[in-house]
């Protein structure tokens, strides 16, 4: 979950790894550090706790070397302190490495290499890649590459999923990059090359790059670059063209990313719709004719004879997935079940036949999303026809190793975000299963022509009432959060679709906050939560009409009663929640099934504006990284 960055060129490299690393901190920072090769050797440096730390370290400091390597990290064995940051050296310090990942075998490889005389100086894992490419460059005879073959027979005696950057002192004109189960990327410039751990830290310099696949290892020297397999093998590979900006990653006048991503959300539902509905598609239109409404590069036979769904993310894209689960069980009528990948990594649900799998992950890179959906592809493969494997994915990054494991992508075309804590992602992810919903729909033709234009004029509506929200609502969420600076518990209600929403809001006011809160269905406070709840303890109620609203105000009303003070995100004009409710936060009217686009925005707002009010760091909130690519 760590970031890591690499140039070779015609500049000072030193500027260029910061400039990286600040585009990659998003990914973890607990520490940092660079080295670079000058006048003979590696050098080193590294700070303690945020990227600002390792920038002052260097300020003033001359270094005209146009090498080096970069490290931001999250922090996974050792503390975070900087004798265990990166980049690690060997005993000689002539080698320095950078890593994301975990190296399971470590402990042995350590043990290994400490009986040969290699002395270590961290906790870390990744100290010991330094030390065994070291050992494998002893043992060499002659060989043109030496580097490149020390590293390729380091990281065959590796296991876990890593992704590295290695220099040399004895060959300043190189850096050698292997990946294993971890994102890389290759960036290539006009006699100049570049590797990161995300195409961010690529843009502001070129937008023509090339992923590295698993088992790749690549030598970039100021000539050009070189991929060969873990065994050695030539590759030929030609980069792709990004059609990213540097300004995408930008603050635009904003004072926190999570900000600006919160008011790019009508921006990002416009660009869905375009995306998934069908122009051409009139509601007279037989379902049987072969017109669909939605557009999604699906193969039809992922489809066929469909009996059952099953999704599994993590962290908010498994909210995302809550609400995906209803869509598709009220609107195309077909079972679906939502797991949390870390579990069902280890316990599946049966195989059953005709079963689609649907990975849930913005980055298309974390671990457990990955290894859920690899591992169901291999304990199907070999079956019968209807126990094949049938695979989809739902990303912001199609181009991430998500897309490289599975045949099927919706793309959620949200464009990068930088804020740790996801908002237009999640939206975005929405926008992806209701287009996938209705897609269904259209196959098992459970709605009418006339219900799918309903919805779809529904789902066009969402760009302006998301505006209508923002525009309305954030000065008077902004004031409202000056109340609760102070609090220390929050109870986010909500039922049916909107459920996950509470779970959602719940979430975003923990990562960002620090308040401890929880999200429960409306109907369960009197199941036991209700105990938790005196003055000090705000219940945030969602309430939109629809065939839950009685019940949640009456579910409301109890907590009231135990004296919580009550916030409602429910409509305007809505009497009777207008007298339920302490404090109302109003959203537009909408249809029950559309609301959790709109309701989730106060709920990201309220979280924001109490975080900014408490002085926190919104953006990059403590223990938390963008894409966690470890277990």
């Amino acid at each position: 979950m760590c970031g890591i960055v690499g140039y070779i060129g015609t500049q000072a490299a030193s500027n260029i790894l910061l400039e990286g690393l600040r585009k990659l901190e998003y990914r973890g920072y607990d520490s940092a550090g660079i080295a670079t090769v000058l006048e003979g050797k590696v050098h080193c440096v590294r700070a303690k706790g945020k990227l600002v730390n390792l920038q002052e370290k260097l300020e003033g400091e001359e270094n005209p070397s146009q090498v080096g390597i970069g490290h931001t990290r999250w922090a996974t064995h050792g503390k975070p302190e900087e004798y265990n940051a990166h980049p690690h050296m060997d005993t000689t310090r002539r080698t320095a490495v950078v890593q994301n990942g975990i190296i399971e075998n470590y402990q042995k490889l350590r043990e290994d290499l400490k009986a040969k005389g290699h002395e270590f100086r961290s906790d870390t894992d990744t100290e010991v890649i330094p030390h065994l490419i070291c050992e494998k460059m002893q043992g060499l005879q002659t060989n043109e590459a030496p580097l490149l073959e020390a590293v390729r027979q380091a990281v065959n005696e590796l296991e876990g999923a890593f992704a590295i950057a290695v220099i040399n002192a004895d060959y300043p004109d190189e850096i050698v990059v292997a990946r294993q189960q971890a994102p890389l990327v290759l960036g290539f410039g006009q006699g100049e090359f570049y590797c990161a751990s995300d195409t961010p830290a690529l843009v502001p310099y070129t937008r023509a790059v090339l992923p590295l696949e698993n088992g790749e290892i690549a030598r970039l020297t100021p000539l050009g670059v070189e991929v060969y397999t873990f065994e050695g093998q030539r590759l030929k590979k030609a980069p792709r063209t990004l059609n990213w900006n540097p300004v995408m990653v930008e603050k635009q006048g904003f004072k926190h990313f999570m900000l600006k991503e919160i008011y790019e959300q009508p921006g990002v539902v416009r660009a869905c719709l375009e995306a998934y509905l069908n122009p051409e598609w009139q509601p007279a239109d037989p379902l049987t004719s072969g017109s669909s409404p939605i557009s999604l590069a699906i193969a039809p036979d992922l489809y066929t004879n469909l009996q059952r769904i099953q999704i599994v993310a993590c962290g908010t894209s498994w909210h995302a997935g809550l609400v995906g689960k209803y869509l598709i069980e009220q609107l195309a009528g077909i079972p679906t079940q939502v797991q949390y990948a870390s579990e069902f990594r280890y316990s599946p649900a049966p195989l059953t036949p005709n079963t689609l799998t649907i990975g849930v992950t913005q980055s298309g890179e974390t671990a457990d999303t990955l290894a859920a959906l690899e591992m169901e592809k291999q304990r199907r493969l070999g079956r019968s026809p209807e126990f094949q494997p049938r695979l989809l994915g739902i990303t912001n990054r199609p181009e991430s190793s998500l897309g490289h494991l599975v045949p099927n992508i919706i793309d959620t075309h949200a464009g990068i975000e930088i804020g740790v804590a996801a908002t237009k992602t999640f939206v975005a992810q929405l926008m992806a299963f209701y287009a996938l919903a209705i897609h269904l729909a259209t196959q098992t033709q459970t709605l009418s022509p006339e219900r799918i234009f309903e919805l779809i004029e529904g789902l066009r509506q969402l760009p302006s009432q998301i505006e209508s929200v923002l525009e309305s609502q954030e000065r008077y969420i902004e004031q409202l959060a000056h109340d609760f600076a102070e609090t220390q518990d929050f109870i986010f209600l909500g039922r049916g679709i909107n459920f996950p929403i509470a779970l959602e809001g719940a979430l975003k006011l923990k990562e960002i906050s620090y308040i401890h809160a929880e999200g429960y269905p409306a109907g369960e406070m009197k199941h036991g939560p209700i105990a938790l709840l005196d003055a000090k303890v705000p219940v945030v109620t969602i309430a939109m009409p629809g065939t839950v609203f009685e019940k949640v105000l009456s579910n409301a009303q109890e907590a009231r009663a135990r004296d919580a003070r009550l916030i409602g995100v429910t409509p305007m004009n809505e009497e009777e929640a207008a007298h339920t409710f302490d404090t109302v936060i109003p959203v537009p009217a909408i249809e029950e099934l559309l609301s959790p686009i709109v309701t989730v925005i106060p709920l990201q707002l309220l979280a924001y504006h109490i975080a900014a009010r408490r002085g926190l760091d919104v953006d990059q909130p403590r223990n938390l990284a963008k894409s966690v690519t470890v277990e």
